[in-house]
């Protein structure tokens, strides 16, 4: 079996949680203000929160350094109300070790599969490993338009968000489910 296929790593090494989006296109700007929101917490010495912003390339050779789960927070469209929070845990196989077709590299406009999919790819043909744990911690934006500064949903669902993280953090079960809730709503 290849190193890059390998996901028997056990649960509890390093973790990374990227903030990822871009602060001039509204909401697009959630994973940034919760990552932001994140550091001012007390995190454990083996996680760490960095504002990846809009440098999705940068993001892939960071993970490359050796991650045992990367937690991606981000602006995520699924036609939910706006503020509506979701986890999504990534299937590395569909992204392993394949580009998206025709996919240019645009360092400032890369979104999560294409910074998985180039992951994949530079683990394929540098022998290293991929996080054995990848989720995606989404929320529903209101709007993506140009402008500084999130909509109150999403601003209000920060908070939330960032509970939900320091929970998957707690996690000790990677089979766990993961948590999905709306700000003002009960967990669903």
């Amino acid at each position: 079996m290849s190193a890059a296929k390998d996901r028997s790593r056990p649960p509890g090494g390093k973790v990374l949680v990227a903030g990822i989006g871009n602060i001039f296109l509204g909401d697009d700007a959630f994973g940034v203000e919760t990552v932001r929101a994140l550091t001012g917490r007390r995190l454990p010495a083996h996680v760490e929160a960095v504002d990846i912003g809009v440098r999705g390339v940068h993001l892939a050779y960071q993970v490359l350094e050796g991650y045992d789960t990367l937690i991606l927070v981000d602006a995520t469209a699924r036609g939910e109300a706006p503020g509506t929070l979701y986890v999504i845990e990534h299937d590395g196989a569909e992204a392993e070790g394949e580009a998206p077709p025709g996919a240019v590299l645009d360092g400032h406009r890369m979104t999560p599969d294409t910074v998985l999919a180039l992951l994949g790819t530079l683990c394929a043909g540098t022998g290293g490993q991929p996080p054995r744990r990848t989720l995606v911690l989404g929320c529903e934006p209101a709007s993506v338009e140009e402008g500084i500064g999130l909509s109150p949903p999403v601003a209000a669902a920060v908070p939330e968000a960032v509970r939900m993280i320091e929970e998957l953090l707690r996690a000790d079960d990677p089979g766990e489910s993961a948590p999905r809730a709306t700000v003002g709503e009960a967990a669903k």
